[in-house]
């Protein structure tokens, strides 16, 4: 006799979810107690690890979120190891791919505006910390979001601002842009040399 489904036993309208909640719990369960370790320290003082450890974590959580690519969480980990060992492109790369795997966690739209916050792009702070600050679901959440958006308040009204986030492909993209330009009139100067 053949067993029913996880899908066969809860209702339509929750299962999709509950499915979603006990992979992101499978997943978090795999990661090496070697790993929790080194996640633990992370979360006490980000100071404490060394270089090779803080290497370390960033290769072990890749690994993990190469495994189990849908699990937002495990790229919130990763993009917050990445920060720490400054990697601060990849990190945005892997919390803005969190956000977008999950657009209704608290934790991935908390962090992102940190780390928005922490590169002085105040408009994309204020728009993942008010993000998190609607997820919230407790007390401590709202708390922290509430503290992250007073931060960020409190950075505008002293002028600690970027003009904006401009991608590094941009200033690359630009200079191609003009090499391309210049060869293309040195060929029609010499072809009209010709």
């Amino acid at each position: 006799m053949e067993q029913p489904s996880a899908m066969e036993l809860m209702p339509s309208e929750e299962a999709p979810n509950a499915l979603v909640a006990r992979s992101s719990a499978a997943a978090l369960a795999e990661v090496s107690p070697r790993t929790q370790l080194l996640l633990g320290r992370m979360f006490a003082d980000p100071h404490l690890l060394e270089k090779p450890e803080r290497t370390e974590l960033v290769a072990q959580l890749r690994e993990c979120v190469a495994a189990n690519p849908h699990v937002s969480e495990l790229r919130v980990l990763l993009g917050m190891a990445l920060c720490v060992n400054f990697e601060v492109p990849d990190a945005i790369e892997e919390l803005r791919e969190s956000v977008r795997l999950a657009p209704d966690s608290f934790i991935a739209q908390l962090k992102m505006g940190e780390l928005w916050m922490r590169l002085r792009v105040m408009p994309k702070a204020e728009e993942h910390t008010h993000a998190a600050a609607r997820l919230a679901t407790n007390r401590a959440q709202s708390e922290l979001a509430r503290r992250q958006a007073a931060s960020i308040r409190t950075m505008k009204q002293a002028g600690i601002e970027r003009g904006g986030y401009k991608s590094p492909w941009l200033v690359i993209s630009r200079a191609v842009r003009k090499l391309r330009r210049r060869e293309s009139r040195e060929i029609a100067v010499a072809a009209d040399l010709s």
